[in-house]
């Protein structure tokens, strides 16, 4: 248990109360859907009252909004952009970044935060759609401008639209986490990574060879 200064010096810190509201949400919402995420829920998982929450964000939708902007796409970016800013060759990295999408059972169960929130609230919600296209459009252009790294670099084919492939890997990729989700089974995800990585390594040029 808390000391008592300890638990008066937490509850005068909105930032960290802030950042603890975000996390709670981000775990409700991905479990549970936006629509069905409960405030209660939330409360409770972070000892913070309904007072305090509505401090930070005046509505459930302003909860969800920042959810997305600051918990979604940080783990998209986290994920897939910073990674592919590092050096190496772009094949390399891109086939380095799928295989470290996480693919445990319960990963697999829980499916991608990013591709439920699209599916459930980009009809509803005109802000929610905006701030998820934002995140894949960030993605598609990440992906696009590693690969026209590795088309000057020579190791990607000079026949591959970049655009059109960042495009697809995201669409595959999704795919894949949507049949796994269905299934229920991690293994139907390890065969789409495979199928993935497989993909990838077509990209390169018909005569590629390590340096």
């Amino acid at each position: 248990m808390l000391p008592a200064h300890e638990k008066k010096r937490r509850a005068r810190d909105p930032e960290r109360t802030r950042e603890r509201l975000l996390q709670a949400a981000f775990r409700e919402i991905h479990r549970s859907g936006f629509q069905s995420a409960s405030i209660d829920a939330i409360l409770a998982a972070t000892n913070v009252t309904r007072g305090a929450l509505y401090y930070h964000f005046e509505s459930k939708e302003t909860l969800g909004y920042a959810v997305v902007e600051e918990k979604v796409a940080k783990l998209t970016h986290d994920r897939w952009l910073r990674p592919m800013r590092g050096e190496g060759e772009a094949i390399d990295i891109l086939i380095g970044v799928v295989r470290r999408i996480p693919d445990s059972p319960q990963d697999v169960r829980a499916g991608c935060p990013l591709l439920l929130l699209s599916q459930e609230m980009s009809p509803l919600d005109e802000q929610f759609r905006k701030r998820l296209e934002r995140i894949f459009l960030d993605w598609q252009e990440g992906v696009a401008t590693l690969l026209r790294r590795g088309k000057s670099q020579g190791t990607v084919r000079s026949d591959l639209n970049p655009n059109e492939a960042a495009r697809f890997l995201i669409a595959t990729v999704e795919g894949y986490a949507t049949l796994a989700k269905n299934a229920q089974d991690a293994k139907a995800w390890k065969a789409g990574i495979r199928s993935i990585v497989g993909w990838l390594r077509s990209l390169r040029p018909d005569n590629y060879k390590r340096g």
